[in-house]
């Protein structure tokens, strides 16, 4: 139904051409900016009505001073697997999480697990590479997530979240408390939900924007072809380059998986293709515009550092056992 709305809007009242580069960003642009708008709305105020009864304290203190032995980091990339979101898509529930009072590692290890692997790009996987390799993708795209989430977490790295959560975390606490205290019923809980949730999206609109506009101009405006030329040279740089060539990109999983079949195609090595898919998929400047309402630049940075590493490290791991 978006996507109608935005193909209405864009080709027949703007009357911009479907085959151009201006007409494929412009249209871009608003899917994905309502699609992202009504996802944090509606999560959000799913997350306020969760924490106004359930008791977050509780499960807050159960994920810190347990010994879960990373069933939880598990649980959260598992989660993020069978969710079909891309990079900026995970973040509202992210924030979801955050504002919950949820462990940061835990939450990181949604964040980077979410858009690496969703049904729909499984499906087209066991179709264009087959079961082994789909298998190997999806196992090592968990296991991404779940090591990824237990490091960060034990960096202790919550200082680095922005003044804005926290202040959403401490309010979130607090109305939930009073509420508890005073038995206050449903029907006056969810207006004051409803206006928080219209909050954080107003809190983030500018950077949804931002973040959203530099992805559209990238997937109508940056060729395919660019990269390859840099991807197929036979070097021992081509992993790390063809990350760090992933990153300014935007696109879900299921999205760039016939471009990793051209690619394969074309002869450039399956695990350079897999790393520029993880790189594009997971970690994206929109993405990081995204996360800058939530993180300081220093935990962005930390963020990205980090998942970059191990795409590489995977790449090449991909490329000997592939």
């Amino acid at each position: 139904m978006i996507q109608r709305f935005a193909d209405w809007l864009v080709y027949d009242i703007f009357g911009l051409d479907a085959s151009t580069a201006l007409g494929e960003a412009i249209n871009f642009f608003f899917y994905d900016t309502i699609k992202i708008l009504i996802l944090l709305f509606f999560i959000s105020v799913i997350m306020g009505i969760i924490n106004a009864y359930f008791p977050i304290e509780r499960l807050r203190n159960y994920l810190t001073s347990r010994k879960l032995y990373g069933l939880q980091y598990f649980f959260a990339a598992l989660f993020g697997a069978i969710t079909p979101f891309c990079s900026c898509s995970s973040i509202p529930l992210f924030i979801g999480f955050v504002k919950g009072g949820i462990p940061l590692g835990v939450t990181f290890s949604y964040l980077i697990t979410s858009p690496l692997v969703n049904e729909v790009a499984v499906a087209m996987f066991i179709g264009t590479f087959g079961l082994r390799i789909t298998s190997i993708y999806v196992i090592s795209g968990i296991l991404l997530g779940m090591v990824g989430g237990f490091i960060l977490g034990k960096m202790k790295l919550e200082p680095y979240l922005s003044d804005w959560v926290k202040q959403i975390q401490q309010n979130s606490t607090s109305d939930s408390g009073t509420w508890e205290k005073e038995h206050t019923p449903f029907f006056r809980r969810l207006p004051i939900i409803m206006q928080e949730a219209w909050g954080i999206v107003k809190g983030v609109l500018l950077y949804i924007l931002i973040g959203i506009g530099i992805g559209a101009f990238m997937h109508g405006y940056v060729p395919e072809g660019f990269f390859e030329q840099y991807m197929s040279k036979d070097n021992w740089f081509a992993v790390p380059l063809s990350v760090v060539l992933a990153v300014p990109m935007y696109a879900n999983a299921a999205g760039i998986v016939p471009v990793i079949e051209v690619f394969v195609a074309k002869g450039i090595p399956i695990g350079t293709a897999l790393a520029f898919m993880m790189a594009v998929v997971g970690l994206s400047l929109p993405e990081a515009t995204l996360l800058k309402k939530v993180m300081t630049w220093r935990l962005i940075g930390i963020f990205f550092g980090l998942i970059t590493l191990f795409i590489i490290m995977l790449g090449y791991l991909y490329n000997i056992v592939l």
